[in-house]
């Protein structure tokens, strides 16, 4: 069940990179427009995450594929738009996810996952979520442009999730850390991937369609919601149920 989360959490980050470049380049909309539009829709459906009395998989990963899809755009617009760069970006983002953390830690005395079962947590969490999407976008692009290409970042990512996951069963590190770590790295990688899909072969990718790569591997994200096994975390609502 474990493994199944963090496959469905990769694809969903994929696809947040292919979709969120479909929108913006593909469509021609642009970064700040839109982040705009799925900062909108992320709002929606994390007000629906937060209203829902029990666990549904497909609204809990729609709102990922949301924050992801909503962290590429913001990711390129600062770093392509406002003109800071990818390490300019990175740091920043960095500081960002910090900060909210911090905030989450000092109001709640904790930011363990296993504790998002009110409303005010959930805000915390799915604000980390998002800084955290868009700082893996970030990461992702910067290791891929600096020379290492969409392949050799994605491996560089995939294997530092595997010292995570070695890490987690092999030492006594925190595993609220563990966690927030698998779960930045995971952007990352799934940027990589998602620009290995839909990149000119000149460039180092395939060269298949935005909007084909979306939906190849958005047919795999439904597929693997429906056949992994979920499993639903606490809620507040639930016990009066």
């Amino acid at each position: 069940m474990t493994l199944g989360f963090w496959i469905i959490k990769i694809a969903a980050t994929t696809l947040g990179e292919t979709g969120g470049d479909t929108v913006t380049m593909t469509m021609g909309l642009g970064y700040l427009t839109g982040s705009v539009l799925f900062l909108c829709a992320l709002a929606v459906l994390v007000g629906f995450q937060i209203a829902t009395k029990r666990f549904r998989p497909f609204l809990f990963w729609a709102t990922i594929v949301a924050s992801t899809t909503a962290g590429t755009t913001m990711a390129d617009f600062a770093d392509r738009s406002l003109g800071i760069g990818y390490a300019g970006g990175s740091t920043l983002l960095f500081f960002c996810v910090l900060l909210v953390l911090g905030l989450w830690y000092w109001t709640q005395g904790t930011v363990s996952v296993d504790t998002v079962n009110a409303p005010k947590v959930e805000a915390f969490y799915w604000t980390t979520i998002t800084f955290s999407q868009t700082l893996g976008t970030a990461l992702g692009d910067w290791a891929a442009d600096s020379g290492l290409g969409y392949l050799g970042g994605a491996l560089v990512f995939g294997a530092a999730l595997a010292i995570v996951a070695a890490a987690y069963f092999w030492t006594d590190v925190s595993r609220v850390f563990l966690f927030w770590a698998a779960f930045i790295l995971t952007r990352p990688l799934g940027a990589t991937i998602g620009d290995f899909f839909d990149k000119p072969r000149a460039e180092g990718g395939l060269d298949i369609s935005r909007p084909l790569a979306s939906a190849l591997i958005a047919g795999f994200l439904v597929a693997a919601i429906l056949i992994i096994p979920q499993r639903p975390g606490s809620h507040p609502r639930a016990s009066r149920t």
